[in-house]
């Protein structure tokens, strides 16, 4: 069996369209206001979105404790909170994970694959550089939310 094999591309619509094709927000909140409001937001692209699973960085932050409606705690396709006393724990995963990713190293991983109408295996290229960037955002916000006493909401 042939099987197509489509690096994914931002910049193509038809791509942005697929299921596999996810972003996400963190949002700043506070769990114990009456109604639901946000403090402030930071996106995740779907090229982070997708290195955040590859390099493992979502599997390390489940040993927080996360509320979910699910109970899976922090997941895909889910929306998840953590309490503002685990951020310290956060940033500290955060910093041994950046610690992990090489830099130089451009790597390819697998999002998913198709059998019908015709076999398609869907990649998307990693480039750890541009990951890094959003770490060094993520961990100012981070620090930020512990300062104001925030909680984060996940939506991945």
């Amino acid at each position: 069996m042939d099987v197509t094999h489509i690096l994914i591309d931002d910049t193509n619509p038809l791509h942005r369209e697929l299921s596999i094709y996810r972003t996400g927000t963190i949002n700043r909140v506070r769990l114990n206001d009456s109604e639901y409001r946000t403090y402030g937001t930071l996106e995740i692209s779907a090229h982070d979105h997708t290195a955040l699973f590859h390099y493992d960085l979502v599997e390390s932050l489940n040993a927080l404790t996360f509320v979910s409606e699910t109970g899976h705690g922090l997941d895909s396709w889910d929306e998840a909170f953590l309490h503002n006393s685990q951020l310290e724990k956060m940033l500290s995963i955060l910093r041994k994970a950046e610690q992990k990713i090489d830099p130089g190293k451009k790597e390819k991983t697998l999002l998913g694959w198709q059998d019908t109408p015709a076999a398609a295996a869907y990649w998307r290229e990693i480039d750890p550089r541009i990951f890094l960037r959003f770490l060094d955002e993520l961990k100012p916000f981070v620090s930020e939310s512990i300062e104001g006493s925030y909680d984060l909401e996940f939506i991945l």
